[in-house]
């Protein structure tokens, strides 16, 4: 198992329900479910077009609870649109973190881990979709179909969905341990 360590930048919650636009805050507590107000707390959630295995409303686990985001690959993505800047907030982000710049390749098991134990779980990537790139889009107005040309944009930068391991405080400029899953030792 490889080992890296990056700093938290801020963290967000999506806690108006009728937009996944995030907004930050300094601190928050973490539960089995995610952030508790936010859009996608829960330990099930619905089917929906992201398990076409199952049908559309079907109670599952969530492997959804948080988004984790680099800054490094929204500069990325900023530069290949042309923009200033992409905020983690219009991507509905939860956690921007520094100094783990390939975050979207994280292995499915692997974990990010905060000074007081409290642990998250990767569950995958984050596929990118058109509606980030619409909020963009909204920002930079004079910049020509930035909604269409995100989902590109975004293609292995999106970050990852996690959900809570180990429930805990967590902090904006908390060192994090990430600890790489390696499929040939896989963690448990």
């Amino acid at each position: 198992m490889k080992r890296s360590t990056a700093q938290i930048k801020a963290i967000m919650v999506a806690d108006q329900h009728e937009s996944f636009v995030t907004r930050r805050i300094q601190e928050i507590g973490l539960e089995f479910g995610g952030i508790r107000g936010d859009r996608h707390f829960g330990v099930t959630a619905k089917a929906d077009s992201r398990q076409p295995m199952y049908e559309r409303g079907t109670e599952i686990l969530n492997r959804r609870q948080l988004t984790v985001v680099s800054k490094e690959q929204l500069d990325m993505i900023a530069q290949e649109l042309g923009v200033e800047e992409v905020l983690p907030e219009w991507l509905g982000a939860n956690i921007l973190i520094e100094g783990f710049g390939d975050i979207t390749s994280l292995p499915m098991g692997s974990r990010i881990l905060f000074p007081n134990g409290t642990g998250l779980i990767c569950m995958g990537e984050n596929k990118p979709c058109i509606h980030p790139g619409e909020m963009i889009q909204q920002h930079y107005p004079s910049q020509p179909k930035l909604a269409s040309r995100f989902v590109k944009a975004g293609y292995k930068r999106r970050g990852i969905v996690c959900a809570v391991e180990r429930p805990g405080q967590i902090t904006v400029d908390d060192e994090v341990k990430i600890l790489i899953n390696d499929f040939d030792n896989p963690m448990q």
